[in-house]
């Protein structure tokens, strides 16, 4: 199975992407760590991204579609989770081109369903936790930064959600239960 995750910053994506790796098999697509491994591979790409990266600038989509490309060549296991790409309707459209050029198609687009309110505590408790254990705070994880990440996802990522509706791909998870009852919810989508 092919799926992407979708939800605004701290909706657990990456909790059950790492749940999906572990309990089915599945590969995780995760761009920015993509970009982290291409940037220190030493291949052509790797190049591009690190020249890129480099001057400051953002990386092109089809830089990031040479790097899903060289992920999808490789072996599939139980399928793919697309975690932080698509982002927006271009990307997705470019997405959907290289899966059916590879002769795959994406299953579902899961959308984890939160409420800002919550997602602000959350992020809020998830930072001040790490402090407390002497682990280090992400520097994005305060209200403020959240709040602009939550702008960003609502004005270029939740057109996606219309999208994947029309393509009868989009299917919906409460993100709000509990870890185990969300990985259950999604584990009966998947298994449905």
């Amino acid at each position: 199975m092919n799926i992407i995750l979708l939800g605004p910053p701290g909706a657990g994506k990456g909790t059950q992407a790492a749940k999906l790796v572990a309990e089915r098999d599945m590969i995780q697509l995760s761009t920015g760590d993509m970009l982290r491994e291409a940037r220190t591979s030493g291949t052509e790409m790797g190049q591009k991204v690190a020249a890129v990266m480099d001057r400051g600038e953002l990386v092109t989509d089809e830089i990031v579609i040479g790097l899903i490309r060289e992920k999808l060549e490789g072996d599939a296991k139980g399928g793919f989770i697309f975690d932080g790409f698509p982002r927006t309707l271009a990307q997705a459209d470019a997405l959907e081109a290289l899966l059916d050029e590879m002769g795959m198609s994406l299953d579902a687009a899961i959308e984890l369903r939160v409420r800002d309110e919550i997602l602000v505590d959350r992020i809020v408790n998830r930072a001040k936790e790490a402090a407390a254990a002497g682990q280090p705070v992400r520097a994005d994880d305060n209200e403020e930064s959240l709040k602009i990440r939550l702008m960003e996802y609502y004005k270029k990522t939740s057109p996606l959600l219309g999208y994947y509706h029309a393509k009868q791909k989009l299917k919906r998870v409460d993100g709000l239960q509990e870890v185990p009852v969300v990985s259950a919810s999604i584990a009966a989508l998947l298994d449905a």
